[in-house]
């Protein structure tokens, strides 16, 4: 099922997000209502908060008193960490009891306010960020929930900055207009990109684009990469394996296709097949049907790869599994280096690009037709690696 991390700080109008997406038909497991849960009367959670922080933490009735309990921990960030260490845990277990029960053509949304801080965007297929000016979080916490401007402050220092939010963030939401305002941009998102990531990622369908559009360059693709490659690391885990950032948009400068090129090294290709390929599809990347190589520069032939696309209609991805040290695989970051070191070949690349992509712009043939410019780039390239000494 797809798996969406929804998150932002206090105020920001993250459950209004929530709402509406359950308006649509998304399944909420809401890690706020959780955390209460399993620290309610008569529970182990609440038995040991209490034994950490005292009973002054207790209410009258014996429930927990959230807000003294906040007044402790939200001055005092070892007490913050003490509190984490008891109910984070059983956080965890409850919301995968909750996904467990959600049928399989759900879309999940987990609404975590701590996400970001806890370090789980690489557990879910997406992540979701709302974000909203400080001076209207104050206001809508001042007329909403009485809090003052220096507990608002406060609670904010305690979670992660916008920019921190914003670098976890496959999606930010702005929210500084209007409900209304707020309501079309979640429709547009779960109509364009959620309900249609389902359907690919169940059907194992990765997103291919037939045509070659150049855009010009984005100065977040090496954050969109470093998102994708935590969640390719994530998927292969225990084994630690190399992930590098390859192609156009991995050399600042280049207008490429809107596509990022990803390359999983192995020892074999054997190792991406069976169980690894499918833990790649669980997390969004499967693999592409047939069999797929490079061609070779040097000595005619062909060098054998895997490849894998995105299920994520937002992100096109190209997935290069290669084998260590393999001719294809030196090849790749060979390029991209040379590339990124001189200004000259950059420049020319970039125009025969944009060439290419006026006068064949299908992806086979404009892919095909840069042929000839890669084979006497890898000579230069390779010229350039034995002065510099470069190592791959």
């Amino acid at each position: 099922m797809l798996k969406i991390g929804l998150t932002g700080g206090i105020g920001s109008g993250k459950s209004a997000v929530a709402r509406r997406l359950v308006e649509r038909g998304a399944v909420l497991v809401d890690a706020d209502r959780i955390a209460r849960e399993v620290v309610a009367p008569g529970t182990d959670g609440l038995a040991e908060v209490v034994a950490t922080f005292s009973e002054r933490v207790l209410a009258a009735d014996g429930a927990l008193d959230r807000a003294a309990l906040g007044e402790l921990v939200f001055a005092d960030e070892s007490a913050r960490r003490r509190l984490e260490a008891i109910v984070h845990g059983r956080v965890r277990a409850r919301t995968a009891e909750l996904v467990a029960a959600a049928p399989p053509d759900a879309v999940v949304v987990n609404d975590v306010p701590l996400l970001v801080e806890v370090g789980l965007a690489a557990t879910y297929h997406l992540v979701v960020v709302v974000r909203t000016e400080v001076e209207t979080r104050l206001r809508r916490l001042a007329r909403d929930r009485g809090m003052s401007r220096d507990e608002v402050e406060r609670r904010i220092a305690a979670q992660a900055d916008d920019a921190r939010r914003a670098a976890a963030a496959d999606v930010l939401l702005t929210n500084d207009g209007t409900l209304d305002e707020l309501h079309a941009a979640v429709d547009a998102l779960w109509r364009d990109r959620l309900v249609p990531y389902e359907v690919n990622l169940r059907q194992r369908r990765p997103v291919r684009l037939d045509r070659v559009r150049l855009i010009e360059p984005d100065p977040t693709w090496p954050q969109q990469y470093a998102r994708l490659a935590a969640r390719i690391r994530h998927a292969v885990a225990p084994a630690d394996l190399r992930v590098d950032h390859i192609g156009s948009t991995a050399v600042t400068g280049l207008a490429a296709k809107d596509v990022i090129d990803i390359q999983l090294s192995v020892s074999s290709l054997a190792e991406a097949d069976g169980p690894m390929a499918d833990r790649l599809a669980d997390v969004g990347f499967p693999r592409l049907p047939g069999d797929w190589w490079d061609t070779a520069r040097t000595g005619g032939g062909r060098w054998e790869k895997r490849l894998h696309g995105s299920a994520d209609p937002g992100r096109p991805v190209h997935l290069h599994i290669r084998e260590t040290g393999s001719p294809g695989w030196r090849y790749a970051l060979l390029m991209r280096d040379h590339l990124r070191a001189d200004p000259d070949r950059r420049a020319a690349y970039l125009g025969l690009k944009r060439e290419l992509a006026a006068s064949a712009p299908e992806s086979g043939a404009y892919a095909t037709a840069k042929d000839p410019w890669f084979d006497e780039e890898h000579l230069r390239a390779e010229e350039w690696a034995a002065q510099t000494g470069w190592r791959p």
